[in-house]
């Protein structure tokens, strides 16, 4: 049976056995019941309490084996001591599902956890998938199917799926539905995930014809490859939203790099999003105020707004928001500029946004919403109107109907007000029309619809792995290290060359003639760098000297670096000094990779040099990277904009950067140890002379490379 099929009594049930179900209105297993009972559910419900008794005209079955066919899920509300148990009874009696509502398990401690975990072991020991414990239910309002405590009324019938880590997000989200006026297909709540998890119920949540968007509130993500290969598979038919909460309270993990320290977790959920084609949303009204947009709309062609108000003041904020989320208000055609003039007075302002002036009436909305419509360098179009002075806001709104249903391009409408505008929210809501009190809300909602095809568009595009690299040495040298730590940079120079990443000529030299020999063999100038696996950034303690032309230089220099390495760091263990090639100069970027636990190698952009932490000017990626994602690096950090030139800057090599990204990339996605990579700085000469990696660590942990993480 595959994990799917196995699922398939959560949402089709033939019966359910409420297991915990109390005569006592003051208990949740009362709750649970009515819920059940209440919800129209046409297969069979069963109550199971030990103490036995009626309860809504129902039987209590004193055991789940006494219950009668049919029953394939069990709604398990009892004490936790008594769950396992529990799940051996159901096990005899044929239930291979299980909604374990009741708390007590790993929330509470380790105790606690220890139950959890038997708990799982015993509920795979009789084949039952569980959801669960600690959580609040499940349900569908199409089937319908009700297995929550939750208090009524419950959600109306609509085409938003909600899955939740917290029950009590879930709580409020079907009150917010309700007083927002949109419904809700399915909702999860999920609790402790001891067994199905947000990942596993993509694919069948998706599969469900009336749910149009899946929204996800989460807390962590347990399996995040899986998670990326679930999530891509339902965004080509069904967009995903997700709220990752918890940005600031995990720490940075320890890390000798810039890359590992900047490299935190939000920056992985961020990457992995985008490689899934998941939209993120930023707070829990804009979760669902997108989720609207994004089951009533149709998609826009492109990112030009035209906004249509009857006050100044709001298109400009208007205008701002929707530039502040990357969208770009569109230039009207001559022909629509006329059309506008004929319906609109002399004084109203006829450039976007559209300032119909405060006397608009119902008709001059709707006949400048269809000129507005019918432009082709308009995408979407957004409409304002606080209530008109002499009109009722409920007579705009019924005028603007129509049109907007007719409508091929997306239309919202942000309605501002409260009391004065409830007629016009009304007919907007029952018409499945996306409104919002205020511009930037409305603007939100745009921005998603817009990045919605963009994900579609690149949907199907495949990372990119070059066939030209030589892992057998890579191999080779990984096998010689047994430890963590950092490797010898001849060995990192070696790695480099191996998959393809230009690098300056180097070598050791343990005393001032080794140094002078060898810069003679490399070719002067040369730069010298102190070797020491217990010094990360070289430039800290004085270890670095550039640009020494003659072997006077070269031997004083060796002398210089190793006394301030010792007086910076005098417990270091100094392997004598790194003489190395003295690159052109150029643009400094920094590249890097660090192994996230959940989602592998997250591969780093930005700007490079000493003031990359302060400077932060940073992007992410998923490795091995996709030409979107490196595209997406470039273009979001000024380090990538300013590689096409600037002022006195002569436009860099990009090519040569984006092929150190991908075999970076690849690098650290072909080699689980190699825990990070830093390549600070990349020194990217002009425009088609390549680049050098001038100052590169690689850190392994072998532990991580057996993990498989």
């Amino acid at each position: 049976m595959s994990d799917t099929d196995s699922l398939k009594p959560f949402f089709d049930p033939k019966g359910i056995a409420v297991i915990g179900a109390s005569q006592d209105p003051t208990k949740l297993g009362y709750g649970l019941a009515t819920n059940l009972h209440r919800s129209g559910y046409k297969g069979a419900v069963h109550f199971v309490n030990i103490k036995g008794g009626t309860l809504l005209g129902e039987p209590i079955y004193q055991s789940i084996l006494d219950v009668p066919d049919p029953v394939d899920l069990a709604a398990v509300l009892i004490p936790a001591h008594f769950v396992i148990p529990t799940l051996r009874e159901c096990g005899k009696r044929g239930i291979r599902a299980a909604i374990i509502g009741s708390g007590g398990f790993r929330e509470i401690g380790p105790e606690g956890l220890a139950l959890e975990q038997e708990t799982l072991r015993v509920a795979r020991e009789e084949g039952i998938r569980l959801i669960g414990p600690n959580c609040i239910g499940l349900l569908d309002t199409h089937l319908p199917l009700d297995t929550t405590f939750l208090p009524p009324p419950g959600p109306t019938p609509g085409d938003v799926a909600f899955l939740s880590h917290s029950g009590a997000i879930c709580a409020a989200a079907i009150d917010w539905a309700r007083g927002q006026g949109y419904g809700i297909s399915r909702l999860i709540s999920l609790g402790n995930q001891a067994d199905v998890t947000e990942t596993d119920l993509l694919a069948p949540v998706a599969a469900d014809e009336h749910t149009h968007v899946i929204a996800l509130y989460l807390e962590g993500i347990r399996s995040g490859r899986r998670f990326i290969e679930q999530a891509r598979s339902v965004v080509a038919s069904k967009p995903i939203i997700a709220l990752k909460v918890g940005r600031f309270e995990s720490g940075r993990r320890a890390a000798a790099s810039h890359t590992g320290a900047l490299a935190g977790e939000e920056s992985a959920y961020n990457a992995a999003f985008r490689r899934a084609g998941v939209l993120r949303a930023d707070t829990s009204e804009e979760m669902f105020d997108q989720a609207r947009a994004l089951a009533w709309c149709p998609l826009p062609g492109g990112e030009r707004v035209a906004v249509l108000t009857n006050a100044g003041g709001p298109g400009v904020t208007a205008a701002d928001a929707l530039e502040s989320r990357g969208l770009k208000m569109a230039a009207l055609g001559a022909e629509t500029t006329a059309e506008l003039a004929e319906i609109l007075p002399a004084a109203a302002s006829l450039h976007n946004p559209i300032d119909m002036l405060a006397s608009a009436t119902p008709d001059q909305f709707a006949a400048c919403l269809r000129v507005l419509l019918k432009d082709p360098g308009v995408d979407s179009v957004m409409v304002i109107f606080p209530t008109p002075p002499m009109h009722t806001a409920g007579a705009v709104a019924k005028a603007l109907i129509p049109i907007i249903h007719q409508a091929e391009k997306p239309v919202v409408v942000s309605v501002m007000g409260e009391r004065l505008i409830q007629e016009a929210v009304e007919h907007l809501r029952a018409a499945r029309i996306p409104e919002y009190r205020f511009p930037e809300r409305a603007a939100a909602a745009l921005a998603a619809l817009v990045q919605r095809v963009d994900l579609l568009k690149h949907a199907a595009e495949e990372p990119i792995r070059r066939e030209d690299v030589n892992p057998d040495i890579v191999r080779s040298i990984l096998e010689r290290h047994e430890n963590t730590g950092n490797l010898p940079a001849p060995e990192v120079s070696q790695i480099l060359a191996a998959y393809g990443i230009a690098s300056p000529h180097m070598g050791l030299a343990q005393n001032e003639d080794q140094a002078a020999a060898l810069a003679e063999e490399i070719g002067l100038p040369v730069v010298l760098k102190i070797a020491s696996a217990d010094i990360s950034h070289k430039s800290d303690v004085g270890g670095v000297l550039l640009n020494l032309a003659d072997e006077k230089s070269v031997r004083g220099g060796y002398q210089r670096v190793i006394k301030e390495a010792q007086s910076a760091m005098p417990g270091a263990d100094l392997a004598g000094v790194y003489v190395q090639e003295m690159v052109p100069p150029g643009q400094e970027v920094i590249i890097g990779a660090v192994r996230d636990p959940q989602f592998g190698p997250v591969v780093m952009f930005g700007s490079g040099g000493t003031e990359v932490e302060g400077l932060k000017d940073l992007a992410f990626g998923l490795a091995p990277l996709t030409e979107r994602e490196i595209t997406a690096m470039l273009q979001g950090t000024w380090a990538g904009q300013k590689l096409s030139g600037y002022r006195n800057l002569q436009p860099a090599d990009i090519e040569a950067v984006k092929e150190s990204l991908i075999r970076l990339a690849q690098l650290a996605d072909d080699f689980p140890q190699l825990a990070e990579i830093e390549i600070n700085p990349l020194q990217v000469f002009q425009e088609g002379q390549g680049s050098a990696a001038v100052d590169v660590r690689i850190r392994i942990d072998k532990d991580q490379g057996n993990s498989g993480s």
